[in-house]
C-alpha cells in the first residue's frame, strides 16, 4: 500500500495533489511542531502587481510556547481575513475561464469559521482534491494514530506501520534528513516526487509555478489534472 505523509497546508500548490493522486493513503501531519514561517498557513496567488501572499493570521503561541503542533494553533478572528481572501480572489481570478464554476466552492471555505487551522487546511484541501477529480481517498490525520512515537525518519516510520504501508513517496526536499537504512529495515520503500510540470496559461505573465492550486482551476477547470498527473489513473 502507497503511503503519503504531508503537514497539512493552506492552498496548496499542484504538487501536494499529485502527492495524493498518487497515494492509497494520504496522512495528514498534523502532530508535529508547527512552522510559523512555511506553507501552513498561507500561500501565494497571481495578480497584476505579481505574487501576493494570502495569510490566514493564527496564534502560534496559543499554548505559551513555541513548540505547539499544527493540530494545536488556532485561528485569529480579530480581522475578518476571510472576506479579504475571498475578494482577492474574486479581484484576481474575476476572468479567468472558469472562476464561475468554482467560485461557489470556493466561496463556502471562507464562510466557515474554523476554531483550529488544522480544520481549516485540512478540509479545503480534500474538497480541493474531489474539485480536481479525485474521489474516494483515504484521507487520515496522524493524531488519531495511537501509539505514534520518535522524530524525524522514525516518526515516520511509526506513522507509516500504523497504517500498513509498504510503499513510501516523499517530497523531494526529505533527502536532507530521511535515514533509507531504516526504511530499508522496515521493509518499506521509499520513493522520491520529481515536480516536473508543464506550463499553463496564466491572467498575469510571466509564469509562475510557485502558486497555490487555485491558479490552475481557475486557469484550466476540468483539465487542471491533466497539468498534474497528466493520464495517469486517478
Amino acid at each position: 500500500m502507497t503511503v503519503v505523509i504531508l503537514q497539512p497546508s493552506y492552498i496548496p500548490w499542484r504538487g501536494f495533489f499529485h502527492l495524493i493522486q498518487k497515494a492509497d493513503t494520504f496522512v495528514f501531519f498534523d502532530d508535529v511542531q508547527y512552522d510559523k514561517r512555511g506553507w501552513r498557513n498561507r500561500n501565494r496567488i497571481k495578480t497584476q502587481n505579481g505574487p501576493v501572499w494570502l495569510t490566514i493570521p493564527a496564534n502560534a503561541k496559543g499554548s505559551q510556547t513555541d513548540n505547539i503542533l499544527i493540530k494545536d494553533v488556532p485561528v485569529v478572528y480579530d480581522e475578518d481575513w476571510t472576506k479579504k481572501h475571498w475578494r482577492s480572489l474574486q479581484l484576481n481570478y474575476g476572468k479567468a475561464p472558469f472562476f464561475k464554476q468554482y467560485a461557489p466552492q470556493v466561496e463556502a471555505f471562507y464562510q466557515q469559521r474554523p476554531v483550529m487551522l488544522a480544520d481549516f487546511t485540512i478540509s479545503t484541501s480534500i474538497t480541493l482534491s474531489e474539485m480536481l477529480g479525485l474521489k474516494n481517498k483515504n484521507f487520515l490525520r496522524s493524531s488519531e494514530l495511537e501509539g505514534v512515537e520518535g522524530q524525524k525518519t522514525d516518526r515516520l516510520l511509526s506513522v507509516l506501520q500504523k497504517v500498513g504501508a509498504t510503499h513510501y513517496i516523499s517530497g523531494p526536499s526529505a533527502k536532507d534528513y530521511i535515514e533509507n537504512d531504516k526504511f530499508e529495515a522496515a521493509g518499506i520503500t521509499l520513493e522520491y516526487m520529481d515536480y516536473r510540470y508543464d506550463e499553463y496559461p496564466q491572467l498575469h505573465p510571466p509564469y509562475d509555478p510557485q502558486v497555490s492550486v487555485l491558479d490552475l482551476l481557475f486557469m484550466t477547470g476540468p483539465d487542471a489534472g491533466k497539468h498534474i498527473w497528466g493520464d495517469a489513473e486517478i
